[in-house]
């Protein structure tokens, strides 16, 4: 399954790792994902991966 948030989109971002003697090899920075149940308007359940600033967003905004 791709590592992507499934509301606001959020994915992998590429970077560098930076030694001390500042040499550079390429990293990914992932997204931190968290599964979380939702409920459908038909009363269903249904898991999805959303990023944890968007589960803080929508905590907010409830």
């Amino acid at each position: 399954m791709a590592r992507r948030c499934a509301i606001s989109g959020k994915g992998p971002m590429s970077g560098n790792n930076v030694s001390h003697a500042k040499n550079r090899t390429k990293r990914r920075f992932m997204p931190n994902l968290r599964t979380v149940r939702i409920q459908l308007e038909d009363g269903t359940t249904k898991k999805i991966k959303i990023s944890a600033s968007e589960l803080r967003t929508m905590k907010k905004k409830s």
